[in-house]
């Protein structure tokens, strides 16, 4: 059997064709599964998909006509999916329900340090032979207080570092982790996390609870010189509310390796058109602001696992098997 993988970057590549020797074949393309090259999968049982891939009603039905009956997505998150249309079409859905927390705790670091210490700043100007540290100035992390929301996997691994910094952590969840709680961490009502803490990190999953977790009332209860960092779904935070606190002066720093409405625009190269987005126009500019493009599970490590548990779930869906990763199971 041949399966169909779409969206595949070119590291990712010799991953998906290696765990897939001596399986079933694999045909990997660089295009994103969408209404217009849904059409590509006819005569394709199993397609593999990205998170930023259409999975709605119309591609679903494309898939269904064309002869597809399983979609693996390498991806934990699933809100591109419309569940209820698969089921009721007999498309098995299943996904990557975890990987390497360590890849997106730390480079949810990377975000966090890069704006506190102007490192984006500071690499432009050298490049330009300009050595002045006007407008670079940072601050100690240690003493400070860093506020987690979502204290799972991923959570609990950016707690740990945060605790190497000597930071004071404070966390919100539905559920407490007794590991973080070890570290210190006192849980606490969301308003008083984001009214107390320096650095504010994201680690939930994006569901209609906790869209535009962080709105224009949240980003209010927060310190004018908090850093923000979002590593985890761009739907979590209100980015036209965001841009207006930013052009208010606040925030000392903003990291976001995620984008509400980043489908269609990131893993792309949009370098030479016109900007059609104005609410990323805006965003990207300001100098205390790093966008990265959704890259955060981008290791060898984190990368490998969800392509061997993506192989996983095809061969345990022509086995007849089912797992913890199945959203929609077989009918």
């Amino acid at each position: 059997m041949e399966i169909l993988a779409f969206g595949v970057q070119a590291d990712e590549r010799p991953l998906i064709e290696r765990a897939f020797r001596g399986h079933h074949e694999v045909r990997c393309l660089d295009v994103f599964l969408t209404e217009d090259t849904a059409p590509i999968a006819a005569g394709h049982e199993i397609v593999s998909t990205s998170v930023n891939a259409d999975l709605g009603a119309p591609v679903l039905a494309t898939l269904a006509s064309g002869g597809t009956r399983m979609v693996a997505q390498r991806s934990t998150g699933f809100n591109n999916i419309d569940l209820g249309v698969a089921e009721r079409l007999g498309i098995t859905v299943a996904r990557v329900s975890s990987y390497s927390p360590y890849a997106v705790a730390e480079f949810a670091w990377a975000l966090a340090l890069a704006v506190n210490r102007r490192v984006v700043r500071a690499s432009t100007r050298t490049r330009d032979f300009d050595f002045r540290l006007d407008g670079l100035m940072g601050r100690d992390l240690n003493g400070r207080t860093a506020g987690v929301l979502g204290t799972g996997r991923i959570g609990e691994a950016f707690a740990r570092i945060a605790h190497g910094f000597g930071m004071r952590l404070l966390g919100w969840d539905v559920a407490e982790n007794s590991v973080c709680r070890q570290l210190g961490m006192a849980y606490v009502p969301k308003e008083q996390l984001l009214a107390e803490s320096d650095l504010v990190t994201l680690h939930v999953p994006l569901m209609p609870e906790t869209r535009h977790l962080i709105d224009a009332d949240a980003l209010k209860t927060m310190k004018d010189d908090a850093i923000l960092v979002n590593s985890s779904r761009g739907g979590l935070v209100d980015t036209a509310a965001l841009v207006r606190e930013l052009r208010a002066g606040r925030f000392t720093g903003v990291g976001l390796d995620v984008y509400e409405a980043e489908a269609g625009l990131f893993f792309l190269d949009k370098s030479l058109q016109p900007v059609e987005d104005d609410t990323l126009a805006r965003l990207v500019p300001f100098p205390n602001v790093l966008v990265t493009s959704h890259q955060a599970y981008y290791t060898e490590d984190a990368v490998g696992q969800i392509v061997d548990t993506t192989v996983r779930n095809v061969l345990d869906y022509t086995a007849g098997r089912r797992s913890e990763n199945v959203l929609v199971p077989r009918s």
